[in-house]
């Protein structure tokens, strides 16, 4: 069954509970439950941002950084760190700024 088939029938159960809301509750509360089991990989946790933050300045103060002389170094390296880390949607909003 394909994702649309699946949506589709979802939708269709919904609407014959749609007048029930003893059963929209069980229905939410289900689906909530279904969508925390699910982990967004590119979500990190506020201890492991800031550590990532330190570890950087302690980087930079140390001399190890990554200089880049071109737009082109930089969107490879971006790309790397992307690929590495699913940052994407990061890459685009840093690029158009």
């Amino acid at each position: 069954m394909t994702t649309l088939q699946l949506n589709a029938e979802i939708y269709e159960a919904l609407s014959i509970i749609a007048q029930d809301e003893s059963l929209l509750k069980k229905a939410a509360r289900s689906l909530k439950r279904l969508a925390s089991m699910k982990k967004d990989e590119t979500l990190m946790r506020q201890e492991e941002f800031f550590a990532t933050i330190d570890q950087s300045l302690q980087d930079a103060n140390q001399g190890r950084i990554k200089k880049v002389s071109s737009e082109g170094e930089l969107v490879n390296f971006l790309n790397s760190l992307c690929t590495h880390w699913n940052l994407r949607v990061l890459q685009k909003r840093l690029l158009r700024s």
